[in-house]
């Protein structure tokens, strides 16, 4: 023991005090600056286990932000709870020069609750400081140390969180004793840990320095596949006074199901002796699981608190019942009860929820995922309940947490899972206008719009507003000019291909525009799909998160006395990434536009990122096309 003292009593002392380094943004090496908006000059971070309930965490960073577009990466903020204590926080804010200008410390330091306005959690709270800096470049140099009483979760070591962040230098300390098994995976470091171990200690050490900041580039995949990030996590842990253990996917769900979930599931008799009124005269189970989803969805709401805040485990569902409100971990462990008392099974299933399809990963167990799901194991037929929408359809997710692997626990153990995936086929979005040119060169007409798949909440900003709010916020989905609507309707369809339906009836003055007597009507005002950044040497590989199917059928009725001057015509071009189709027909006194845009979910190499770039010029050129009209 007397070892892992001396060791980290030398771990602390590079830790201690503040530097009389010249912190003038001028001293920054040049080749660190190129695409930069902050430059860590140092960065020192240290863990220490102490035991499986006390691990303490110090650091000290210097960190440069060079322009008022990169003024968050000079923000501090420092959560805390019952387990998590804020032992000290200290900083300078030097100038320009490298002259300090300011000092702050734990009092300058801004204490709010974690969520916002209301909570379950009411001792979950952040502390945070914004420097009152109005000139730029500047330099933030500040040390903290925290006290945590769980080893349960250990946040991963980004040197850089973002990709316009470059590294002078930056450090990753890990002290623990011998009998402290950590495990860790690295991602994108390049070199090894430098592992030193006695009879009494262990130490891991990660370190990089001069790192040039990362080109920010659209279309870039997750920043796993780019960024440099260390994660850690131990074999044995202990949470709250509960131990247990990371061995394996299995043993980790069954820790979860046995530790945080079980007795959390008690109901009040009247609520179910509601349920069982419920289900009295249905036999099908996924029937019974419908009707409990829909009932737990009129008698709760959701409330904002994310995995890594809120704690791990969920609030019982009594308390859940008695309140109407829970986080993802509360509603779903609810509906869990819920459907328990109804005699379904469910399974308690942690993912990593967003615009990525983020995996669990397979390869390394610890605490992995933001959000939580319910599944549902039905013979050959599992479904997924999101449970924090009180509109979503039963047996659907979304494209917030479709196609990724999770972990479902079960009283027998962790299970890795996949969410059923939307692809493209299944995310369409079709629309059907008929239009009226008038001799004035407005339009008046009908528009069907159908939403399906990832599509299905594209127009959800419409969803449950009033009537009069639905109208004002049009314009902003249809850019047409001079947009009026004299009718909407707007309708979910919940059944087992969920779609949403808009119906409109609008006008749209000046929509022709008139030269040389001539009417010019533009092709798509109503559907475009945006031209991406050029970038020159691209590095990362480009990635389209999500594929769609986009189909236009609009038929323009031409006034009286005129002609179309030109014939119809039909364009179509295809690439691995996707495809494009337009086509105008001639019907009489109708114009018929047809246009279909699918795009490919997939990772495709860099050089091929000009291609799509080429291709969507391509696409927003045919778009951009007008016919004309003569007498």
């Amino acid at each position: 023991m007397r070892s892992l003292l001396c060791v980290w009593g030398f771990v602390i002392m590079s830790l201690s005090g503040f530097s009389q380094f010249n912190y003038a943004v001028s001293n920054i090496p040049k080749s660190l600056l190129s695409r930069a908006g902050a430059v860590v000059v140092n960065s020192n971070e240290s863990i220490e286990v102490k035991a499986l309930d006390e691990v303490i965490y110090k650091g000290k960073k210097v960190i440069s932000i060079l322009n008022a577009a990169s003024g968050g990466y000079g923000h501090i903020y420092m959560y805390y709870d019952k387990t998590r204590q804020i032992k000290s926080v200290k900083g300078i804010i030097y100038n320009e020069m490298g002259l300090p200008v300011s000092k702050f410390n734990d009092k300058d330091f801004r204490d709010q609750s974690a969520v916002s306005d209301f909570s379950l959690y009411e001792d979950n709270r952040v502390k945070y400081f914004h420097p009152a800096i109005t000139s730029y470049p500047y330099t933030i140099e500040y040390e903290y140390e925290i006290k945590e009483k769980q080893s349960f979760y250990f946040p991963d070591w980004t040197p850089a969180d973002d990709t316009n962040v470059a590294i002078l230098s930056s450090s990753l300390n890990v002290v623990c004793p011998a009998s402290f098994n950590l495990r860790f995976k690295e991602i994108n470091y390049r070199g090894k840990a430098e592992i030193s171990k006695t009879a009494e200690t262990s130490i891991y050490k990660w370190s990089v320095s001069n790192l040039p900041a990362i080109k920010n580039e659209p279309y870039s995949p997750d920043r796993l596949q780019y960024l440099t990030i260390v994660k850690l996590a131990p074999q044995n842990f202990a949470y709250r006074n509960i131990k247990g253990s990371f061995t394996s996917w299995k043993d980790y769900g069954k820790w979860i199901n046995d530790n945080l979930l079980i007795g959390r599931q008690e109901l009040p008799e009247s609520t179910k002796n509601q349920v069982a009124e419920l289900v009295k005269d249905i036999n099908a189970p996924k029937e019974k699981a419908r009707k409990v989803y829909e009932y737990m969805q009129n008698k709760t709401r959701y409330i904002s608190v994310q995995i890594g805040i809120g704690g791990w485990q969920p609030y019982p569902a009594a308390e859940v019942d008695r309140l109407g409100y829970g986080d993802c971990k509360g509603l779903v462990n609810y509906t869990k009860a819920l459907l328990q008392a109804a005699g379904v099974e469910s399974y308690y299933s942690v993912v990593k929820a967003g615009r990525f399809k983020q995996d669990i990963l397979s390869d390394f167990t610890s605490l992995q995922g933001n959000h939580i799901i319910l599944c549902l194991p039905f013979k050959n037929d599992t479904t997924w309940l999101e449970c924090t929408s009180k509109y979503m359809p039963f047996g659907f997710l979304g494209d917030f947490t479709d196609g990724r692997q999770v972990l479902a626990c079960t009283p027998e153990g962790g299970k890795l899972m996949r969410t059923p995936n939307l692809s493209a086929e299944d995310s369409k979005q079709i629309r059907n206008a008929s239009f009226k040119i008038e001799g004035d060169g407005s339009i008046r007409g009908n528009m069907l719009t159908r939403f399906e798949g990832a599509q299905y909440n594209n127009h959800d900003v419409l969803l449950n507003e009033p009537y009069n709010e639905q109208i004002k916020k049009l314009p902003e989905l249809y850019p047409l000019p001079n947009l009026e609507i004299e009718s909407l309707e707007f309708k979910k369809d919940k059944g087992l291909k969920p779609a949403t339906t808009e119906t409109l009836k609008l006008f749209s003055g000046g929509y022709c525009s008139f030269n040389d007597g001539k009417i010019h009507i533009p092709l798509n005002l109503i559907n475009k799909y945006p031209i991406p950044k050029e970038v020159t040497n691209r590095v990362n590989p480009f990635h389209i998160a999500r594929g769609f199917i986009d189909e236009d059928t609009i038929t323009y009725e031409i006034p009286e006395g005129y002609k179309l001057n030109t014939p119809a015509d039909k364009k179509a071009f295809e690439k691995g990434f996707g495809s494009y189709l337009c086509d105008i027909s001639i019907s009489g006194n109708k114009i018929i536009y047809k246009r279909k845009l699918q795009l490919n979910e997939g990772t495709y190499k860099p050089e091929e990122y000009q291609e799509f770039v080429a291709f969507c010029e391509l696409v927003a050129d045919t778009d951009n096309a007008r016919l004309i009209l003569s007498k």
